[in-house]
C-alpha cells in the first residue's frame, strides 16, 4: 500500500476547556501526532486556545466544536451537568450554533476550518440539520457528514456509561487502531490533557497525552505508510 492511500487526522476536541486542555493540545500537535483540534468558545480558557490557533494557521487546522450542554451517567441514568440550548428547540439551536460562529471568527481570526460538536450533539436530526447547513455556507466539512472523511471515536478511555478503561488509551491501542485505519481519510478523535481539571474525563487526558507523544506511534504511522495531515488545505466531499 502506498503513502497516498491513507491519510491520517488526529483531531483534539475540547480545545479552549481548561488550562490543562490547552496544555495537553498544545503539546501534542508541537511534540506528538495531533494535527488539528476542534474550539469550545464559551469557556475562559478559549481566549488563549484562540490566540494560539490564529499564530499557527498554515498546518493546524481548528474548528468549531459546538457547545450545547454536556450529560453524565450516574446512579443508572444520564444527567445533565449543563445546558446551553435545548435540542429540541431548532430556533435555539439555530441561534446558538451562529453565536458561536461568531465568537469563534472574534477569538481565531477566521472561520473554522470544520465543525463538530461536545458529545457528538449534532448526532441529534435537529442539531445535525443545523450544523449541516453551517457546513454547507461555510464550505467545510462536518463530523460524519463528509463523504471522504471517515470518523473514528476508537481511541477513548470510557465506555458509553463512563466507566474508566485506560487501556482504551495506551500506546499499544493506539498503534493497533493506526494498524487497523481504512483506505482514504480518517479523522481519529483524541481528548488529551496535562491537568486532571475536567469533570467526567480527567485522568484520561494525561493518558492520552502520552500516548499521542510517544515515538512508537509515530513509528506505526512509518511502518503502515500513513500520513499525517489537516483539515489544511480544504476536504471537501
Amino acid at each position: 500500500m502506498n503513502s497516498s492511500d491513507r491519510w491520517l487526522i488526529v483531531n483534539a476536541d475540547d480545545f479552549g476547556r481548561s488550562p490543562g486542555v490547552n496544555a495537553g493540545v498544545i503539546r501534542c500537535y508541537e511534540q506528538g501526532i495531533v494535527t488539528s483540534a476542534t474550539l469550545m468558545v464559551r469557556w475562559p480558557d478559549a481566549v488563549g486556545a484562540g490566540a494560539y490557533a490564529a499564530r499557527h494557521g498554515d498546518d493546524f487546522s481548528v474548528g468549531l466544536h459546538l457547545d450545547l450542554g454536556e450529560w453524565y451517567y450516574t446512579d443508572g441514568e444520564w444527567r445533565g451537568r449543563y445546558t446551553v440550548a435545548a435540542m429540541d428547540d431548532e430556533a435555539a439551536v439555530e441561534a446558538e450554533l451562529d453565536r458561536q460562529l461568531d465568537r469563534f471568527v472574534e477569538l481565531v481570526g477566521r472561520p473554522p476550518t470544520h465543525l463538530d460538536s461536545h458529545q457528538h450533539v449534532h448526532r441529534d436530526p435537529i442539531v445535525g440539520r443545523a450544523v449541516a447547513a453551517a457546513g454547507q455556507r461555510l464550505g467545510v466539512p462536518v463530523r460524519d457528514q463528509t463523504r471522504h472523511v471517515t470518523y473514528s471515536g476508537m481511541f477513548y478511555g470510557q465506555d458509553g456509561k463512563g466507566t474508566p478503561y485506560p487501556e482504551f488509551v495506551s500506546v499499544d491501542a493506539l498503534v493497533r487502531i493506526i494498524a487497523g485505519l481504512p483506505e482514504g481519510t480518517t479523522e481519529l478523535g483524541c481528548h488529551p490533557g496535562l491537568l486532571d481539571d475536567v469533570p467526567g474525563y480527567g485522568a484520561e487526558r494525561l493518558l492520552e497525552a502520552d500516548a499521542l507523544c510517544d515515538p512508537r506511534v509515530r513509528a506505526a504511522l512509518a511502518e503502515h505508510s500513513i500520513t499525517l495531515r489537516s483539515f489544511v488545505p480544504p476536504i471537501t466531499g
